[in-house]
């Protein structure tokens, strides 16, 4: 609608006055009579016990677990992710009230606007009934081979163009339209030779595009033979459709996920992997129209929800595009609006991967996005080797001037912040792994135990680290356990061995306890331990960096289980444990012990005490059986 048609104030009050809000509120919400008021579980968070109220006396609706409130026209707004105008016609039209005309050039140009939604309403129609004619059967024959079958075909209004020069614009006629309004419309095109216009659509599968509010106002094609050109074919713009402002199913997809879906839309590439997912329970997904991710489009994924999720096909195209929205979004991104991606396998592409592997592998896929800063990250990262200072510096400078973009100087810091940090570990991993090759190159031949240093002599092989001196000069001294966790995950067994131990240790590094925590999650319930599912899951937990740091760790060398290496790895362990005395002060082990206060109890800590009394005294026979192997 014209934004020059406005709104009188009466006509907004008589519309609330004649809607019973609980009958609106109640479609979705299930609500419960007490009193005077409707009670119901709140649609705006996921509460166990009713906190939103609908009272038809006053006309307000009140949620208190999430503090909103107001009439029904803001309910509607939030839960259908409606504009004032949009919500507001909506409820006229339920109402049976037309809305009031401001001028005669807004009635006009309004009264213009209906009329060519009318046209694309006609066309639609008539699609879907040549879809099930005899000329439709290779349309059908498409549809089944994709899987769709004709429930499907009538929820998303899909249909047939005639392979004809004139058959749609001969029907149009018959329904009363003009030429002009079927021209501009987008349904038919003047000739360049003079002759009458012609069908825009022949011989195609067709999509209708709706509005924000429903109503069709453009179609999408796809040709169904091998030399159809273009492959899909969209309308022009029209004073009803501008494509790079439209996102196809954007209505059915926001009501979905005001429904309770999720917390934003999913953006696929096509009209065909928005609708197979949709038929697999993403009813929250939407597509743009032939044409790379727009600003407006961005926005309007955001009036949706706060962090829409992009998933793109894995292949080359699909990185591309996913690059290409990342730049669109950055400099808008704030506190509560981002994006995530997902890049699916194999170059598959949504339709793909739930026809082969089910709408399970769906659900995994967006289960582990990307957040908009990790896809950042490894664009940059993986742009050039890093093999030198110049190419680290120039890492650097990208990352900087992509934080730079960002508008929000809140959002700005944190992603400087996010980025550095990132390449710094980043940069010590990669100083960690030349260290390890070196190291497993220069023992090379030799025998495997007698060039290992005896425990205590600051160099512990089966830690996963370099002992004390390397961790000074190299690894960064908070991630100091870092390789003990990871040589647990890489080498299960040694849980058996040590599970109490590594329970009882205290990390400098947080995301380290992080990922010592999800060790010991996976153990108790009884999940096999694999670095990967491990690393995807700190990901979905919202540990970014604890999975980074899992993911990247270079792989460590598997020991044997009844080897002295895992006998040297519970030692080695041993110094992140922090236990107190009865004076509160760490005893000692002649280690270092992980510095920062403890929340522990005392309960934890006699038991800690406990641990490290058992575990000094395996040590002691460690040594001892160590020193007599040396000697013989």
């Amino acid at each position: 609608m014209s934004q020059t048609v406005r709104i009188p104030d009466g006509f907004v009050e008589e519309l609330k006055a004649r809607i019973r809000p609980s009958d609106v509120i109640g479609r979705k919400v299930k609500l419960v009579k007490k009193g005077k008021e409707w009670v119901g579980l709140s649609p705006f968070t996921n509460e166990k016990s009713p906190s939103f109220y609908v009272n038809d006396q006053k006309r307000i609706f009140k949620c208190f677990s999430s503090g909103m409130g107001g009439d029904v026209i803001s309910f509607v707004m939030e839960t259908e992710r409606l504009s004032f105008m949009e919500a507001v016609e909506k409820l006229a039209e339920e109402a049976g009230m037309s809305l009031p005309k401001a001028s005669p050039e807004a009635a006009e140009e309004y009264d213009h606007r209906k009329r060519l939604q009318a046209v694309c309403e006609a066309a639609a129609s008539y699609f879907e009934d040549r879809l099930q004619s005899t000329k439709g059967a290779a349309a059908r024959a498409y549809l089944e081979g994709r899987g769709l079958l004709p429930a499907a075909w009538r929820r998303h209004r899909l249909g047939y163009s005639p392979d004809d020069w004139r058959k749609t614009i001969e029907h149009l006629k018959s329904e009363g339209f003009t030429m002009p309004e079927i021209l501009e419309a987008g349904l038919a095109k003047e000739s360049d030779k003079g002759g009458e216009p012609y069908d825009a659509f022949r011989g195609r599968l067709m999509f209708p595009i709706p509005d924000s509010r429903g109503g069709i106002i453009a179609f999408g094609g796809r040709g169904l033979t091998p030399d159809a050109k273009p492959k899909y074919l969209n309308s022009g713009d029209t004073p009803l459709f501008h494509k790079s402002r439209v996102l196809y199913r954007y209505k059915a997809a926001r009501e979905a996920l005001g429904s309770g879906e999720g917390g934003g839309l999913i953006v696929c590439e096509g009209y065909m992997d928005a609708i197979a997912l949709a038929e697999a329970g993403f009813g929250h997904a939407v597509a743009p129209l032939g044409t790379a991710l727009t600003e407006d489009q961005i926005a309007l994924l955001w009036r949706a929800g706060p962090e829409p999720v992009l998933c793109f096909d894995g292949d080359k195209a699909g990185v591309g595009a996913a690059f290409r929205a990342l730049d669109r979004a950055l400099p808008h991104v704030e506190p509560g609006r981002s994006l995530y991606f997902v890049l699916l396998p194999d170059g598959m592409d949504p339709d793909d991967l739930i026809r082969e592997r089910g709408p399970a592998a769906m659900t995994e896929a967006l289960d582990n996005r990307l957040a908009l800063s990790e896809l950042l990250w490894r664009r940059e990262r993986d742009a050039e080797p890093l093999d030198t200072p110049e190419r680290q510096a120039g890492l650097e400078a990208r990352l900087a001037a992509a934080s730079a973009l960002i508008q929000h100087p809140g959002v700005r810091a944190a992603y400087e912040r996010d980025l550095k940090a990132r390449m710094r570990d980043h940069f010590w991993q990669v100083r960690q792994a030349s260290r390890s090759s070196n190291n497993r190159g220069n023992s090379a031949g030799n025998n495997s135990y007698n060039n290992r240093k005896r425990p205590g002599t600051g160099q512990n092989p089966a830690s996963g680290e370099s002992g004390q001196a390397a961790l000074k000069s190299g690894a960064p001294a908070k991630l100091r356990g870092l390789g003990a966790v990871v040589r647990a995950i890489d080498s299960p067994f040694l849980l058996a061995l040590g599970a109490e131990t590594l329970a009882a240790s205290i990390f400098p590094d947080p995301d380290v306890s992080q990922i010592r925590d999800c060790v010991l999650d996976f153990v108790n319930a009884g999940k096999a331990i694999d670095r990967s599912v491990m690393s995807a899951h700190l990901l979905e937990t919202g540990n970014m960096r604890a999975s980074r740091l899992l993911k990247d760790y270079p792989d460590t060398p598997q020991i044997a289980a009844d080897g002295p290496e895992a006998r040297e790895w519970l030692i080695a362990l041993e110094q992140y444990m922090a236990v107190r005395g009865s004076d509160g002060q760490d005893p000692g082990s002649g280690t270092e012990a992980a510095s920062g206060e403890s929340t522990a109890s005392p309960s934890a800590w006699r038991r800690r005490h406990q641990l490290v009394a058992e575990r000094r005294a395996l040590k002691a026979r460690m040594n001892e059986a160590a020193g007599k192997v040396g000697e013989s």
